[in-house]
């Protein structure tokens, strides 16, 4: 209750744009990543049911939402996840791009919901730099900032509003392994 108690004031703080100690604009005490970047929280889902796995959505904890992403340039700062864009993977439904599931072996990516852009960037390349290495991979799907919590998002929480959530093709290219897998800074462009 506590946690869910201090993410609630944390989102409100945020949409208020009101300091709080310890925390530097709107991070995200879950993930220790600066979210705000321009782009703050739009509402919360507060599930009333949980489920069993990992990083499923928890009843009663609120989770923020989001409209917009940080702006865009020539090198956008991002954070990139890993996701299984296989049927039964954790990307949940078909790529909203082209209605298909991926191949993990195939360098694609779901942008955060500001990003995706209502489609715009659906089957164009992005290049993501990270780790000195640079890799084109193609946005087949959206990485939902506004829903989620539910079976379409495979009961994850809605994405923060800075990912590139990459295929392990994307991860291997930039020669990302180990305990670094799952999270990393990047930076992004339009290719």
């Amino acid at each position: 209750m506590a946690a869910t108690n201090y993410l609630f004031a944390l989102a409100i703080a945020c949409l208020l744009l009101v300091p709080l100690p310890g925390l530097s604009r709107c991070d995200d005490p879950r993930r220790g990543r600066d979210l705000a970047e321009g782009c703050n929280p739009s509402g919360a889902l507060r599930p009333t049911t949980s489920h069993s796995c990992e990083d499923c959505c928890k009843a009663g904890q609120s989770y923020p939402t989001y409209v917009c992403s940080p702006p865009t340039s020539s090198a956008t700062r991002a954070v990139m996840t890993l996701n299984d864009f296989e049927a039964g993977g954790d990307g949940g439904d078909p790529s909203e791009c082209d209605g298909h599931f991926h191949k993990n072996t195939e360098r694609v990516v779901a942008l955060s919901t500001g990003w995706y852009a209502n489609g715009s960037r659906c089957n164009k390349n992005i290049r993501i730099n990270a780790n000195g290495m640079s890799v084109l991979a193609k946005v087949v799907d959206e990485c939902d900032s506004l829903h989620g919590c539910d079976r379409e998002h495979a009961f994850q929480p809605p994405c923060r509003p800075n990912v590139v959530d990459a295929s392990q093709a994307v991860w291997d290219a930039l020669n990302i392994t180990g305990d670094d897998v799952g999270e990393y800074d990047i930076t992004w462009s339009d290719a």
